[in-house]
């Protein structure tokens, strides 16, 4: 029988069915992760249809146990009885982690819960206590004092592995049950500033539940297709609290339902005895949570309306937590149409109320709720390059220590043994300094990834069985004090570079085949006398040529310069005389500005080239050495959208600087002159882009990076074709001791665009330079300054200004009036987002920026699609450009948490 295409699929269906149950319950489990700890076997749950997996793979220590036969549930239990019948404990080490690697990798909305079921497992009949991390972060305390405990956790991560770690902490050993992981919509749960936050799960309640047939009063999978696990509470019977229920079917496709509530859910709900008594509620006294003053929590509120009222009636509720009201509007429910209001509070108890009210014609209901803590800023991980670097390292050698697990230095007492870390307050991630696996039976060649820690001071291989040559990435170790290879079997000649650092002190002994350079060289040239008496000749020649090749490689040796050299030597062709200035700038007769180093004048060179001379303030009278220095370094970081350092001048008590001219001016006279509204939207977008590469690269792109320290919109200027660039980077640490009075920007930075950390630490770091260009982004949507003087001699911020719009969703009035709805809704919105996040009050909030340029990238792209859209039907742009109060509101929530 021929096969065709219709019955090979057909078949493969086939398949499909009989080894997973239902191909579409396949399909939507692709992308779980579902572990039985300790189980000895992988198998699909009979009732879920979720397919579990034991532990191999994903965690490198503990033993598997089962728990006690009387303790035990039934295999055929509603969905926990399989995965509670075994563990997994972790008797050694303080530290035990698993590893989780999601097909969607980072930047993805993961639901993560592990669950704990002691079932005296270990025949002690005493529980153990220890705490639970989601990678550096505290996620709970378990006390699994029940047949079972919970913890769940809702996360974004930045990277694609994902550690869950168990931490001794109180009596016994640690143990868990099952670890799960399932991918959720990128639209629910997401805190959108800052984006790196937690939302541990402390309730989840399905209120409306009437009849239970299972004894555990939980729904999950496959009627949740998230799998979140929903309970039932009696807590919620009598009193005010009626359940009903309706036998409806509710289309999802037509709901746009994006928290995909299970059926359960949706088709049952409670409501109150009439229109005039509230549902109340207090978490605390009823289900016992810890909802301490010093959180924050989120609290979602599920509705459905499962009742066909009489034709024109309709059922109007608030809501009020804490005895707030956090509906800017009343909440009219429509028909079999599923939606969800979210809350904040950071008030203890949490007790909610929901009521009708005076236009409605019905009770109040509520389906269902959940309550979230709110974990941030985050503790920050290890720098990644270290991370993937040592992470190598344990790989390439099968390095398998106890507590070489998790992050390698973070939190600072689980750092991983025989390495130390700096654990810098302005610097985000911790870095290893030092590295010791000295007799940890290490075999084969050094690894490169060793020359990825580069802020190593000290490296202990001593006593393994390490074999080659040393290899010469090691002198990209340039802090490297300490090198410690001996009692291996290396062999060759040493690096030149390793041997002639002064700052070096290595310790090679007990390698038998390894040598000096030079001693190197003489064994070579050992010939036995009786080839030198048959081929004098030809040694002759070989040593003439070895000679030629030295003299050769020497002379290209001494026409190599360094880094440092190569700057000094660039400086001096740029070094300019004053009398050489005065003639540049015609006798300094063109000023074309002020800003906080000095004036600006316009100047052309004999070869017609057209430059701005900075003038600096004569009491920046720092150390010779020091201009200099910082002129030499400033003169060779060069960038397509930082703006170039062409020479200085330093004589005659004048010091001048020489930049390329920038023939239209800065940034705050576009936004702050008459011609605001000739800068477009699509203009604006492009001015941040070109803005956040130039800074990119100061962050980035040099080693050590450099720290703009008074980034603002008078820095940022633009060329002949409007393309941004960068200004006075480097210049407040060049000439961090200015003092003068009458500069009108402190080195510290500038007033509006400063850090508030700035004032708790005195430190500007690269997140300062975020949150400045933060500001700059605001003043490009609003065409507003960063701080204005009000009559009564105070200042009104930007960022208060647009904070307290936020708040009142009132986004439309923040946009620049100069644009006259000239731009996309879509692209807007995204606008405000990033410059939101990078004035987060913490830097640890704050995003890097090259996360900012690839979203300023992205907010660019959306502009011109639409472009090209409205390009092709001019006649309907106005239907293309919507900026309705409605589209505004539908992404509103995203910006202020509402």
């Amino acid at each position: 029988m021929e096969r065709t295409p219709q019955r090979i699929l057909w078949f493969v269906l086939i398949q499909l069915f009989l080894k997973f149950g239902n191909p579409a319950v396949f399909a939507e489990t692709d992308h779980f992760i579902s572990i039985d700890c300790g189980a000895s076997n992988a198998y699909t749950d009979p009732q879920t249809k979720i397919s579990y997996q034991t532990d191999t793979g994903f965690v490198e220590t503990g033993t598997n146990a089962m728990v006690a036969p009387d303790k035990r549930y039934n295999v055929d239990d509603l969905y926990f009885g399989r995965q509670f019948q075994t563990l997994r404990s972790f008797p050694e080490g303080k530290r035990n982690c698993y590893i989780l690697k999601p097909k969607q990798g980072k930047n993805n909305n993961y639901l993560i819960r592990a669950s704990f079921a002691y079932g005296n497992y270990d025949g002690k009949n005493q529980t153990p206590s220890f705490d639970l991390y989601l990678g550096v972060n505290h996620w709970k305390d378990i006390y699994p004092n029940k047949r079972y405990r919970f913890a769940e956790i809702i996360h974004t991560p930045t990277t694609d592995t994902i550690h869950v770690c168990l931490v001794k902490s109180g009596k016994g050993k640690p143990f868990i049950s099952t670890l799960e992981l399932r991918p959720l919509s990128n639209s629910i749960y997401r805190i959108p500033f800052p984006y790196q936050t937690l939302l541990i799960l402390e309730a989840r309640i399905d209120v409306g539940y009437i009849n239970s047939t299972t004894s555990d009063n939980f729904s999950r999978y496959m009627d949740d297709i998230y799998d979140r696990v929903w309970r039932y509470d009696d807590v919620f019977k009598g009193q005010n609290w009626h359940p009903f229920n309706r036998s409806v079917s509710i289309d999802r496709a037509s709901t746009n339902d994006s928290y995909k509530l299970p059926a359960q859910v949706l088709i049952s709900a409670s409501q109150s005895l009439n229109r005039s008594v509230a549902l109340n509620f207090d978490t605390v006294s009823a289900l016992g949570g810890t909802f301490e003053k010093s959180f924050t929590f989120y609290v979602y509120f599920h509705f459905t309306e499962i009742e066909q009222l009489r034709p024109g009636q309709k059922r109007v509720i608030d809501i009020t937590v804490n005895d707030e009201t956090i509906l800017k509007e009343p909440l009219a429910l429509e028909y079999l149409k599923p939606q969800t209001v979210f809350a904040v509070t950071n008030r203890s108890g949490i007790p909610f109320s929901i009521s009708a009210t005076s236009e409605s014609d019905a009770p109040p209901i509520l389906n269902a709720f959940e309550i979230y803590r709110f974990v941030s800023p985050l503790t920050s991980p290890t720098d990644q390059i270290d991370v993937d670097a040592i992470l190598d390292i344990k790989k390439t050698y099968k390095i398998s220590k106890v507590d070489w697990q998790g992050d390698p230095c973070v939190p600072e007492e689980y750092a991983w043994k025989g390495l130390s870390c700096r654990y810098d307050i302005n610097d985000s991630n911790a870095r290893i300094t030092s590295l010791n696996l000295s007799m940890s039976k290490l075999r084969g060649h050094i690894s490169a990834s060793f020359s990825q820690l580069s802020e190593l001071e000290s490296l202990d291989l001593s006593g393994n069985d390490l074999s080659g040559s040393i290899p010469e990435f090691l002198a990209k170790l340039t802090k490297l004090r300490a090198l410690n290879l001996s009692g291996n079997k290396l062999s060759g000649s040493i690096p030149k570079a390793l041997e002639d650092n002064p700052d070096l002190v290595m310790s090679l002994d007990g390698n038998p085949g390894l040598c000096s350079r030079d001693s190197c060289k003489k064994h070579k040239f050992v010939i036995p006398l009786i080839v030198a008496v048959l081929g004098l000749t030809v040694i002759i020649l070989v040593v003439s040529l070895g000679i030629w090749i030295v003299k050769l490689k020497k002379k290209k040796v001494d026409s190599t310069v360094s880094t440092k050299q190569a700057a000094s030597e660039y400086s001096k062709n740029r070094a300019f005389s004053y009398s050489e200035i005065h003639e540049i700038t015609d006798n300094f007769q063109n000023l074309i500005g002020q800003g906080g180093f000095g004036k600006v004048y316009f100047g052309t060179l004999k070869n017609n080239t057209q430059v701005a001379v900075k003038l600096l303030s004569q009491s920046s009278m720092q150390g010779q050495r020091e201009f200099r220095s910082e002129v030499e370094l400033l003169m060779v970081v060069h960038h397509r959208h930082l703006v170039s350092l062409i020479g200085y001048c330093e004589g005659s008590g004048v010091r001048a600087l020489i930049y390329e001219y920038m023939a239209n001016g800065d940034l705050h006279q576009h936004l702050s002159g008459k011609n605001a509204g000739a800068l477009k939207w699509k203009d604006r977008l492009q001015i941040a882009l070109d803005s956040a590469h130039g800074l990119d690269y100061l962050h980035n792109g040099c080693k050590p990076a450099i720290v703009h320290r008074d980034l603002k919109a008078s820095n940022i200027l633009l060329d002949k074709n409007m393309e941004a660039k960068i200004a006075d980077f480097g210049l407040s640490r060049a000439f961090a001791n200015d003092i003068d009075s009458h500069v009108s920007t402190c080195p510290a930075g500038t007033f509006g665009y400063l850090d508030p950390e700035f004032q708790n630490t005195g430190n500007l770091t690269k997140g300062s330079d975020i949150y400045s260009f933060g500001i700059i982004l605001l003043e490009l949507i609003t065409g507003k300054p960063a701080a204005k003087r009000q009559p009564d001699h105070t200042f009104s911020l930007l960022l208060q200004w647009v904070t307290i719009r936020l708040g009142s969703k009132d986004i439309q009035s923040i946009i620049d009036p100069e644009l006259q709805g000239q731009y996309s809704s879509d692209s807007a919105r995204k606008f405000l987002e990033i410059a939101i996040s990078c004035t987060a009050p913490s830097a640890i909030q704050r995003p890097d920026i090259s996360q900012v340029v690839v979203e300023l990238r992205e907010c660019l792209a959306m502009e011109i699609s639409l472009e090209k859209i409205t390009s092709h039907n001019t006649n309907d742009s106005s239907s293309s450009m919507d900026m309705s109060t409605s589209k505004f509101d539908s992404g509103f929530s995203t910006l202020s948490g509402r």
